[in-house]
């Protein structure tokens, strides 16, 4: 098929009215698949964000019908199933005249399975779920077995997803990392005039400043913040050795949620991708504390692109993305929910930053891009 323009259905089993790493990859891949000449189909839940619909200029969407909040994987999951989703499910089908289906995280009960079941075309499968212990996928290994034997092509976004699939659905998948766009979170990229400040002080490298986004260091966090799994309260147990350390410390907050917050932290709420860029370039280092439950980390990649210095807890995901053979780490691990491990991290990167470390982490974060 190479050459030929494709029609393929992209199937978003979460809303895009919330950001989240599935939907973020639905969007870059649907927003790659147009700059190559094909024509996406995308289905989900709810409606388009304004910076969703931005992205999926020139791609075809149609919404399964109204969201409803789930609580699932530890995070609470705007979904859409039942019979009145399956009919439209297979009308959606009907209407693109795909040439293959791709759906993502194929066995939750959404509209991914809906289309799963319903589907006459090539199958293309992607698990982001990093769930071990997971009993709903134990139980679905069993139930679902005729629809998994229709997928006709498993991708897993990480050796922990592909373990998910190993372990509870009795078949393989090949490793696909999530992609993103490197050219989003180089310099030139937060420099756009027409996008939106963050409630913030403007963020961005100073020419031979100590720090990079001015005159104090600034640490970030990017999160859904009243999200436990996220991990800000380990940041904020942090705080009181890091402020001892550095008092004109700033720590920003960015994310979705509401919480109360000690004064050396500013509160941003959620943010643009184009922000999100403006911030990363303006951190002296970014910091992911997530608990559990994370199969990938495309943040981490985000940062690494923008020269980011990255502090992570050492979740296996984490861990394995941050990896340099031979040369150590392109990051600094801390131990899961050790708040003093934390501090020691993030103060060993603001003690002297490891230039030649940052730009391999560049480097690394480039071959992520979709292209």
């Amino acid at each position: 098929m190479r050459g030929r323009s494709l029609r393929v259905g992209l199937v978003c089993p979460y809303s895009f009215d919330t950001p989240g790493g599935v939907q973020n990859h639905v969007l870059g891949l649907a927003q790659h698949l147009v700059a190559a000449g094909h024509r996406p189909f995308v289905l989900a839940p709810g409606d388009l964000s304004p910076e969703a619909a931005r992205i999926l200029r020139g791609a075809d969407f149609r919404s399964a019908g109204a969201a409803i909040p789930v609580r699932y994987n530890g995070s609470v999951a705007r979904v859409n199933f039942g019979p009145l989703s399956a009919a439209r499910v297979r009308r959606w089908l009907a209407d693109s005249r795909l040439d293959l289906v791709h759906l993502h995280e194929p066995i939750t009960p959404s509209i991914a399975l809906l289309a799963l079941w319903a589907a006459d075309v090539p199958v293309v499968a992607t698990f982001h779920t990093a769930t071990p212990r997971s009993r709903s996928m134990q139980l679905a290994g069993s139930a679902l077995r005729a629809a998994i034997e229709k997928i006709d092509a498993g991708i897993a976004v990480s050796e922990s997803a592909r373990t998910v699939v190993v372990q509870h659905l009795g078949r393989d998948a090949i490793v696909i990392p999530n992609g993103f766009r490197f050219a989003d979170f180089t310099a030139d990229a937060t420099d756009d005039p027409e996008a939106d400040s963050p409630r913030t002080p403007p963020a961005g490298p100073t020419a031979g400043g100590r720090w990079r986004g001015g005159d104090r260091p600034r640490v970030l966090f990017l999160g859904r913040v009243d999200e436990p799994r996220k991990g800000l309260d380990v940041l904020l147990a942090a705080g009181p050795r890091l402020t001892a350390a550095h008092p004109d410390l700033e720590v920003v907050v960015a994310g979705q949620g509401s919480r109360a917050l000690p004064s050396w932290c500013t509160a941003v709420g959620a943010v643009s991708e184009a922000d999100k860029a403006r911030l990363l370039a303006g951190a002296d280092v970014f910091v992911a504390p997530h608990r559990a439950r994370e199969s990938f980390g495309i943040v981490l990649l985000e940062a690494m692109a923008s020269g980011a210095p990255v502090v992570a807890s050492d979740l296996s995901a984490f861990a394995d993305l941050l990896a340099d053979p031979g040369r150590g780490r392109l990051g600094e691990l801390f131990v899961t929910g050790d708040p003093e491990a934390l501090a020691a991290a993030v103060m060993a990167v603001l003690r002297g930053r490891d230039r030649s470390r940052t730009a391999r982490a560049q480097q690394v974060a480039r071959t992520y891009d979709w292209s």
